[in-house]
């Protein structure tokens, strides 16, 4: 099969003057590789295209796959995530992972909990705020969980994200919708155990790839599964895959979060307990991190007996039969 391979490589924008923190989301060259060599070993041929202006282009010139592999995370704006599988429908072309509907939706993750909590699964109950005056209105019981409402990767997430007082709420709230210039999640903080799902598949066909327990080590910053902890889990966290009870409980969160939303082919849901231990939505990653070492997905397959290369066959194995099935989505 001739696949083309959209991504955007941090590189190419840490060149044109993006920080490390703006860049974060981006793929590292190893993931690129490490993505291309195995759908490769796989029997397919695969073509290089990268971001949506690459794509365009190539497009504009004539060019077609039988597939697109996407990761393409985006630049600008709430639906960036939409902008590549929004492109290659308007051309017809299948591509793996969630369709534009379900890429917008779950980035902002505000409407993502709306639609989670209408469908009777549990989220902590939270607040959007738009602008300071907001806060006014809020009504939630502290402490509380803030963070940005649009970003990935753990951005603007951190020991700093957990709010005990009025007073701090308001100023990490004006921090954040001064630096991301975007609405910000306010939810009360869960305190119990954080747990995240891999999923592969789509609608009844999905199934839990495995479930990885978050520990914070001493030097880790607390409560929250932030940027620097990713970035540093090395040293500073411990994965695990929880006993059978709570593996259970999160896989049925996960898996009925991930067929109410209409995510596709394969990702993460991200889960954390209250305080009677039963686990609650937090957020869902409907194109998770690929790299074959270092991401989350590739971590928690690895730790429940799943190598690389059967997980990424698995998701191709997703997509062939839903394009095959529906005669392309």
């Amino acid at each position: 099969m001739r696949i083309g391979f959209t991504y955007d490589l941090k590189d190419d924008y840490l060149r044109t003057g993006f920080s490390e923190e703006e860049a974060a989301e981006f793929d590292a060259i190893e993931t690129i590789e490490g993505i291309e060599g195995t759908l490769s070993s796989l029997g397919h041929s695969v073509e290089r295209i990268g971001n949506i202006l690459r794509l365009a282009e190539r497009l504009a010139a004539g060019e077609r796959w039988d597939i697109v592999f996407n990761i393409a995370e985006g630049v600008h704006g709430i639906g960036r995530e939409a902008q590549v599988p929004a492109l290659l429908d308007a051309y017809r072309i299948p591509y793996v992972f969630s369709d534009p509907m379900v890429l917008a939706l779950c980035l902002h993750k505000g409407m993502t909990k709306r639609v989670v909590r209408d469908a009777g699964i549990p989220t902590a109950p939270f607040h959007i705020i738009e602008e300071e005056s907001d806060i006014e209105t809020l009504s939630l019981a502290y402490p509380l969980f803030v963070k940005p409402v649009a970003e990935g990767t753990g951005k603007g997430i951190g020991s700093f994200s957990k709010i005990t007082d009025p007073e701090m709420l308001r100023q990490r709230c004006r921090e954040l919708l001064t630096r991301f210039r975007q609405p910000v999640l306010v939810e009360e903080f869960l305190p119990g155990r954080e747990c995240t799902v891999g999923i592969v598949g789509t609608g009844r066909a999905a199934r839990v790839v495995g479930v990885m327990e978050v520990h914070f080590k001493p030097l880790a910053e607390q409560d929250a599964y932030g940027l620097y902890n990713k970035k540093n889990y090395h040293e500073i966290i411990e994965y695990a895959v929880p006993e059978k009870p709570l593996f259970d409980a999160c896989s049925e969160v996960a898996l009925a979060v991930w067929r109410t939303l209409g995510c596709r082919d394969g990702g993460r849901v991200d889960v954390r307990c209250d305080a009677c231990g039963i686990p609650n939505f937090i957020e869902v990653n409907p194109l998770a991190g690929l790299h074959p070492i270092d991401s989350d997905l590739p971590i928690l397959a690895r730790l429940n007996g799943t190598d690389y290369r059967t997980l990424i066959a698995q998701i191709m194995d997703s997509a062939i039969a839903r394009i095959e099935r529906t005669h392309y989505e």
